[in-house]
């Protein structure tokens, strides 16, 4: 069937594609990228229909299927494809070159569905079949397993060295903002951004971070002091943090880094059968990037509350230790741990350190909120949501310094939740 995989420049690739999807016009654009990619859809019987997805607030999803006659619907969805289109000026955000880099890479390794095509302002890869998380699907054990042990086989099986793209000479660059002038450069050099951690693999977390800040608006007063804020955050998290001994390359792994319920997928199994691990898939890699381990999974932890970051939700300290032990012992039977720690110690020292992360999330969505929150026509609060996550991250460096206590303030709802057993 056309669609599959086809050879460029010699190579196993996917199809470049000259169109654009327009949401004003959303049927009639998505038609003409998905007749292009399979010209027999227009010339066999049956409909294709497009159906929308809302799980994120980032980019348009659309599921694309061909209604065949005499076609299960189980037939169908092994043929349907997605098409994800960019959000407007996402581009601020993300390296679109890096995500079908990493895209590509994780299909080879069967970690991810086919990449099909790239078009002008987005990606049709095929469907994978089961079932969308929603959040309280995430605390269910069955399913935080194959959480698990699927961000292991993240962790262990991807090569860190290879998720980043060949240079081309600008990716890394952060691109011209259209939010202000900024008291940094108009246009971060690759060697300005990556000089927060010069002496580590770039891109990695830290550098989107710093790439971000350098995108934030300073036309006021206010923004400035905010920008030069944060900056000095992360300046101070990354002394703190980014030199502790991991797992991976030079304590990087290849990290998939939004981690919410919309992107797990839940395998479908035989009607009656109830597993007690849920084999689950992983999609949109926008954000995919080298972290540290204890990123990822705090990150992960934190997608637990959802968008409302309801606290109440997040994990406690004995469900991350389970959920930390099905990862390690899923990690080891994929790749080496460290030579100097056994197994279970590993597992302690490795909940510890995600403790020491669990602030971090908080500043990373926070700054990409106040991006988005200039940038974005999705109707979301992401203000209100930036504020959020920031508060998060203050309230993290309280409990770490103490201030919290020296001045008598109550402990915030998400540090109770985080230190409860």
């Amino acid at each position: 069937m056309s669609g599959h995989h086809v050879k460029i420049n010699g190579e196993a690739g996917y199809r470049r594609l000259p169109f654009s999807h327009n949401n004003a016009d959303s049927q009639a654009s998505a038609l003409r990228l998905v007749l292009t990619l399979f010209p027999d859809w227009e010339d066999t019987d049956g409909n294709v229909e497009f159906i929308r997805f809302k799980e994120g607030i980032t980019n348009t999803l659309l599921k694309a299927v061909k209604n065949r006659q005499g076609y299960t619907q189980k037939d169908i969805d092994e043929n349907a494809v997605l098409i994800r289109a960019y959000g407007k000026g996402t581009e601020i955000l993300i390296d679109r070159e890096r995500e079908t880099h990493s895209h590509s890479l994780l299909s080879k390794h069967g970690l991810a569905p086919d990449l099909l095509a790239r078009f002008q302002n987005g990606l049709i890869y095929r469907f994978i079949q089961g079932q969308v998380c929603v959040s309280n699907d995430l605390t269910q054990e069955r399913v935080w397993r194959g959480v698990a042990r699927r961000i292991a086989e993240w962790h262990a099986i991807l090569p860190v060295n290879e998720i980043i793209p060949p240079l081309t000479g600008t990716e890394t660059e952060a691109p011209p903002s259209p939010l202000t002038q900024h008291s940094f450069d108009a246009r971060p050099s690759a060697e300005a951004i990556n000089k927060i951690t010069p002496n580590k693999l770039a891109p990695n977390v830290w550098t989107v971070i710093q790439k971000w800040i350098f995108a934030l608006p300073a036309k006021s007063e206010a923004e400035s002091m905010r920008k030069k804020s944060l900056q000095k955050e992360l300046e101070r998290t990354v002394t703190e943090l980014a030199d502790i001994p991991n797992l991976g390359s030079d304590g990087l792994v290849s990290a998939h880094c939004d981690l919410l319920s919309g992107n797990v997928i839940i395998h479908p199994h035989e009607a009656g059968v109830s597993p007690q691990v849920e084999t689950v898939s992983f999609i949109d890699y926008e954000y995919a990037t080298p972290a540290p381990a204890a990123f990822d999974l705090a990150n992960h932890f934190a997608e637990w509350g959802g968008f409302e970051c309801d606290y109440n939700a997040l994990p406690t300290r004995s469900v991350r230790r389970a959920f930390i032990r099905e990862y390690v012992s899923c990690y080891a039977s994929h790749a080496p741990l460290p030579v100097d720690i056994d197994q279970p110690n590993y597992g302690d020292r490795l909940f510890n350190e995600v403790d020491e992360y669990r602030g971090i999330p908080g500043l990373y969505w926070g700054v990409w909120a106040l991006i988005q929150a200039t940038i974005s026509q999705i109707d979301f609060d992401y203000a209100s949501y930036a504020e959020t996550r920031l508060q998060e991250y203050w309230d993290w460096r309280a409990e770490k310094e103490g201030t919290r206590v020296k001045e008598g303030r109550d402990l915030p709802l998400r540090e109770q939740r985080w230190a409860e057993e």
